[in-house]
């Protein structure tokens, strides 16, 4: 049996959650667990309110598991997490995803991919990463990984204006094979822990 596994996140860059998703997924049991990105953009009416934007999304995509992303950003987490609780009226089982400040902070981990998916994989030039201690620290964490990209581009003049750097982070997630960095941080232990107790749930055999 094929699980489906629906994806709800704050903007469309964060999409690129689905593949941290079928990582940790992929290590915590041999189920064959489908993850769906819930694209709502094409909607007439686009829906108010995360509440309805969980209605919508697992209306239109029907799903065993729901996943809600919730950027921190300035609130405390648990506030995050309440906030999810409440919304999701559907009855359906959910785990939250609730990065500290913003998901791009789980980007920063890999600095060979970075290059390559700033079309640079030979480059040298200095990124100035931060130290895993500091990403979910950093007070504009996209600003960082975007900044770090067109480092790694080493694009000047107009190749730099044209250089998009929400593109390649795109590309920097579909690259990055190994996610296991990123269960330094509380907030990730958080979601691979409430993952396998979903799993769980569900009936699915999960790793220990």
């Amino acid at each position: 049996m094929t699980f489906q596994a629906t994806l709800v996140t704050d903007g469309t860059s964060d999409v690129v959650l689905v593949r941290i998703l079928e990582w940790l997924i992929a290590r915590l049991t041999t189920a064959e667990i489908e993850i769906r990105w819930a694209d709502l953009r094409g909607l007439p009416e686009r829906p108010r309110g995360l509440g309805e934007r969980i209605v919508v999304a697992t209306r239109l995509y029907p799903c065993h598991i729901l996943f809600v992303h919730r950027d921190a950003e300035h609130q405390d987490p648990e506030f995050r997490y309440t906030e999810v609780r409440v919304a999701n009226t559907t009855g359906l089982g959910h785990v939250c995803i609730v990065p500290v400040r913003m998901q791009e902070a789980w980007l920063l981990h890999n600095e060979a991919a970075m290059r390559e998916a700033a079309g640079r994989p030979s480059g040298t030039n200095p990124l100035d990463l931060p130290v895993a201690a500091r990403w979910e620290r950093l007070p504009d964490p996209k600003a960082t990984l975007y900044n770090a990209l067109r480092t790694a581009s080493g694009a000047t003049g107009r190749r730099a204006k044209r250089f998009k750097p929400a593109r390649a982070a795109h590309r920097l997630a579909d690259l990055i094979t190994d996610w296991s960095p990123l269960r330094l941080l509380a907030a990730f232990a958080r979601l691979e822990a409430d993952t396998r107790t979903a799993l769980r749930r569900l009936g699915v055999v999960v790793t220990e």
